[in-house]
């Protein structure tokens, strides 16, 4: 018996030749599978599955919010005491009879008689140095030596001047090397020393 060729995925029915095989293999298959056969049981009672949402589309991510970009902090400030720095002045008078020199109005004197005074000052202040500090040049370089300073260079220890744009590395020419102090021999002061005293005043009897 010829019987009209169905397709099962157009909508048209099947054959009764088709739908017997289909069913010894459906009874087996629904007796296995749980799930299959609830399916099953839905369509055959009429209900329709439901659908499930399509998924909301994702919402575009919200713009990072711009954060301020905090100031640096403050830098911390110590407190020196007075008394180092008063005894260096106090040292600065002795030796070269510095706050005499400088407190002086040189307007009255000839520029002779000023070379002269201040070639005193000049050896007193030196004296003073050599023999309470130890200073070497923060660069090796000679003067006038072309220098590149890298990124993170210490701020501290160079200072640039000039036309100065933009982030380093900087290149320019070395104006001056600098000084830093590698050892201090300041005397040490007794208990009652009143530093205040920068030179102590002269009775001639």
């Amino acid at each position: 018996m010829n019987s009209p060729q169905s397709n099962s995925t157009d909508g048209a029915q099947l054959s009764l030749l088709r739908r017997i095989p289909l069913a010894f293999g459906a009874l087996f298959t629904l007796m296995a599978n749980g799930g299959l056969a609830a399916r099953y049981a839905a369509l055959r009672d009429g209900a329709v599955a439901p659908t499930a949402p399509a998924p909301a589309p994702a919402a575009a991510p919200a713009p990072a919010p711009v954060v301020a970009k905090a100031p640096p902090p403050a830098p911390v400030l110590k407190e020196n005491g007075p008394d180092a720095a008063l005894q260096l002045l106090a040292l600065l008078q002795r030796d070269a009879r510095l706050i005499d020199f400088v407190g002086e109005d040189l307007g009255a004197y000839a520029d002779a008689q000023i070379g002269a005074a201040a070639r005193l000052v000049h050896e007193g202040c030196a004296r003073v140095l050599r023999e309470h500090f130890t200073l070497v040049p923060v660069r090796d370089e000679a003067e006038g030596a072309r220098v590149t300073l890298a990124p993170g260079f210490d701020a501290a220890a160079v200072r640039v001047t000039g036309n100065v744009v933009g982030q380093p590395p900087f290149t320019g020419v070395l104006a001056h090397r600098g000084w830093r102090a590698t050892e201090v021999r300041l005397p040490r002061l007794a208990e009652r020393h009143d530093a205040r005293i920068v030179a102590p005043a002269e009775v001639e009897l």
